[in-house]
């Protein structure tokens, strides 16, 4: 509440602190900026007269002008001893969301307040909801949703999304890059009870030690140099939905403390509030690294494992599901023609029998890469032997006495991914790049 008058401030704490809500009280209303920056309110009490003048509103109107301008969605009420009908149907025009005459009555005050409070929540719960529609949308866009395969090796992996799926167990899906863990994490949720709400994917390989709690908890505005707007977390955007956190394997354990101390507590403190907010998640994780042997090492917590993995499932990668290949491969061939506009329609025997022998290092994500690059590149309506460039016995080392550039850069690409187990991030710190740098490399070399 932002008034000149001290004792209309103090009666109005009073009233406002037996119905039990927090008043920040402040005379000068220069600042109001201040105090934005350093909190967010439900509700912001104006009055409309300063010390420029008592009656006109003009101080009252520059203000909400400035608070509108910093938050669209900030819920002000104007106070005013001097208003007049025309006065209030302009403070209306102009974004605030109610009107109260000084001296007020003590019912109508409270009344207005919770009124104004409840619409708050609203503008909360909307943008919340288009975030979340928003996140949703992306990840719909993204081909390839379903799993695809009949292989015996498959069939296990389906028959344990089956049984865990209907319960609200976490599940620590392990697999090699490629072989498409987070399809099963969506596997689980579209079987789920939590199949109507949303389901929020998190890479934290990709997430930087600073920028952690802000992408997981969320933000208040101004709570960091680049925090423009207040921004729920993911935890708060999976709220009754489910959360997938892939690459776990990759977190410090610094941030698997904190990572721990949320599930634990299932309350998230947004960076720069005061407050927590409770959180119902479904808890979906997913590693390629060798997760056990890295809680002998010292580096990855036993009791954070022991929170995820209440049941484990294991992707096999491609080479030990090769009767799937033939499947895998039509499919990607049907939506790359479809997608680039290309009228092939086969894949001959020779052909399919190169990519069933091939040793895919990269998984079902090479495979898919393979398919799209000779899509682009064929000349007739079925794929050839020639179309797929790459060593018959899936070789990726090189000639060590080459002086081919790509061949060198390949095999520094290789080298960088086995020596790091297939960690992207660390084989791009490796090699000197940034991870998409690493991703387009890795796709021109069909790894």
């Amino acid at each position: 509440m932002i008034d000149d008058d001290e004792d209309v401030l103090l009666a109005a704490k009073m009233l406002l602190k037996k119905h039990n809500y927090q008043v920040i009280i402040e005379k000068n209303p220069n600042k109001i900026p201040f105090l934005l920056n350093n909190d967010v309110y439900d509700v912001i009490l104006l009055d409309m007269n300063f010390s420029k003048d008592t009656t006109s509103g003009k101080e009252g109107f520059e203000w909400l002008a400035k608070i509108k301008e910093r938050d669209s969605q900030a819920v002000v009420i104007m106070i005013t001893a001097f208003g007049d009908v025309e006065m209030a149907v302009r403070a209306l025009k102009e974004g605030a969301t109610d009107f109260i005459l000084k001296p007020w009555q003590n019912e109508k005050l409270i009344a207005t307040i919770s009124t104004a409070i409840k619409l708050k929540r609203s503008y909360n719960e909307v943008d919340k909801l288009r975030k979340a529609k928003q996140m949703l949308e992306e990840q719909i866009s993204q081909p390839f949703r379903d799993i695809i395969g009949s292989s015996p090796a498959m069939k296990e992996v389906y028959d344990l999304i089956d049984r865990v799926a209907g319960t609200d167990a976490n599940v620590l899906i392990l697999g090699e890059n490629g072989t498409g863990k987070e399809l099963v994490a969506r596997a689980i949720h579209q079987k789920s009870l939590r199949k109507d709400n949303s389901f929020v994917a998190v890479d934290m390989g990709a997430i930087t030690e600073t920028l952690f709690e802000s992408e997981l908890f969320g933000h208040k505005k101004g709570a960091f140099t680049d925090a423009r707007e207040d921004r729920p977390g993911r935890f708060e955007l999976a709220n009754d939905g489910t959360l997938f956190l892939d690459e776990i394997g990759n977190l410090s354990l610094n941030l698997q403390s904190k990572l721990l101390n949320a599930l634990q507590s299932r309350r998230v403190t947004r960076v720069g509030a005061n407050t927590s907010v409770e959180v119902n998640i479904r808890l979906i994780c997913a590693t390629n690294m060798p997760i056990e042997q890295m809680v002998k090492d010292g580096r990855f917590r036993q009791d954070l494992l022991y929170r995820i993995n209440t049941v484990e499932i294991r992707i096999p990668p491609l080479s030990e599901r090769v009767d799937d290949i033939p499947m895998l491969a039509n499919h990607f061939l049907d939506y790359y023609a479809r997608k680039y506009h290309k009228d092939i329609l086969s894949i001959t025997p020779e052909a399919m029998t190169k990519l069933k022998k091939y040793a895919w290092p990269g998984n079902v994500r090479e495979l898919q890469h393979s398919l799209e690059r000779a899509v682009i590149m064929a000349d007739s309506q079925t794929l050839q032997e020639s179309d797929f460039l790459f060593s018959r016995k899936g070789d990726t080392t090189m000639n060590p006495d080459t002086l081919n550039l790509d061949e060198v850069e390949k095999a520094a690409v290789v080298k960088a991914l086995q020596l790091h187990n297939g960690n992207i991030s660390k084989a791009a710190d490796e090699l000197g790049l940034t991870r998409a740098s690493l991703y387009r490399r890795m796709e021109k070399y069909g790894l």
